[in-house]
């Protein structure tokens, strides 16, 4: 198939509440969506870098100017077969993952309509449902955080993540174990620790957490050896876990017994699959993490989470969580077991409503 015409678009979507990590606060999203045009049918990709280079060097900007620039002019008008083909065309860039990612992405999704397949079964998914957790923002107050637990843990979701920071850890784990000593709980540092902090996160382990998701560097997988080491709780690794060659890397290294894949990070679902079966070789389960995508993101995560290794709670939830109205119909939603039906229509599964993005587009541009 050849690519005819590529539509780059920028959102201003304000988040439904507050999402506070050791980054800082976000309220609302800048995101940028792509949509690609190849023989009568169309595709979205969603850039999932934010608007500032916090949790990875890649932010909106960046990833605007350098899909306009370098990325789209190398997918236009070849020949390509699959999304797998994306990147060779991309390689000669260095990084730019997220940017990458988008319209990888978008062709994958784009591929799955011609064949007339979910985009879930091209990607190798076995499963009909994914089992979904929650990840919660450090709160304004202990008090308000016990009100957000309450409420995810009543609508059934089967994992529940706490965001985490010096002086905002050990006291908030022990407040929620007293409280519910029973549920899957586990916390994301977002790299706000140093190997200085070992004894002090050693003590977590009396809280029976699933994992601290990178509590060192972003980019470190060797310190985290010497971490894991220390601790019997399992270390997941997300920032630092960029290609398949990370993955093995770190666990040949022993440096975490979890990975998270987020697909933006890693840069396409192409790479996504290579990191999951790297991990389903060595025995180590992954799972999906989110980066407040819209429903086009979330759908994508969606479909890669009905992988096979894919065997803990990811954070693909429901769209009310996020979004006051999301862009897509219908919207996400989470059953009361804490469950996501995998859709099984030809692509994503889900409608975008070009109307709801029409009306929070401040920017966009098409290439031919």
């Amino acid at each position: 198939m050849k690519i005819e015409a590529i539509h780059m678009r920028e959102l201003n979507m304000p988040l439904a509440h507050p999402f506070e990590t050791s980054f800082g606060i976000t309220t609302g999203r800048r995101i940028l969506l792509v949509e690609i045009e190849a023989e009568g049918v169309s595709a979205w990709g969603e850039c999932v870098a934010g608007e500032h280079p916090y949790f990875s060097d890649e932010m909106v900007d960046t990833a605007w100017h350098i899909t306009e620039t370098e990325l789209s002019p190398r997918l236009l008008n070849v020949e390509i077969s699959s999304g797998r083909d994306c990147p060779a065309l991309f390689e000669q860039v260095r990084g730019h993952r997220m940017a990458k990612a988008a319209l990888e992405n978008a062709v994958w999704e784009l591929d799955a309509q011609r064949q007339g397949v979910s985009l879930a079964k091209l990607l190798g998914g076995t499963r009909s449902t994914i089992p979904c957790g929650v990840s919660i923002g450090i709160q304004p107050t202990p008090e308000k955080l016990m009100e957000k637990i309450e409420t995810e843990v009543a609508a059934g979701y089967q994992r529940i993540k706490l965001k985490c920071k010096p002086g905002w850890d050990d006291r908030i784990f022990a407040m929620v174990r007293d409280r519910w000593p029973d549920i899957l709980l586990s916390c994301d540092a977002n790299s706000a620790y140093s190997l200085d902090d070992a004894n002090h996160i050693a003590a977590w382990d009396r809280f029976n957490l699933l994992m601290i998701e990178q509590p060192l560097w972003y980019d470190d997988f060797y310190f985290h050896a010497t971490l894991q080491k220390r601790i019997n709780t399992k270390i997941c690794l997300d920032e630092c876990i960029r290609n398949h060659r990370d993955a093995r890397a770190a666990l040949e290294l022993g440096s975490g017994k979890i990975i998270n894949i987020k697909v933006g990070r890693v840069g396409g679902f192409t790479e996504a699959l290579a990191v999951h079966d790297v991990a389903q070789e060595f025995g180590v389960p992954v799972w999906c993490g989110g980066m407040l995508e819209t429903g086009i993101g979330r759908a994508h995560n969606i479909a890669l989470s009905s992988l096979p290794n894919f065997k803990l709670p990811g954070d693909v939830s429901a769209s009310k969580r996020y979004w006051t109205q999301d862009i897509i119909e219908p919207e996400v939603t989470v059953s009361s077991s804490g469950e996501i039906t995998v859709p099984t229509t030809p692509g994503r599964g889900f409608e975008v409503r070009r109307d709801r993005i029409d009306a929070i587009t401040v920017r966009q541009h098409t290439l031919r």
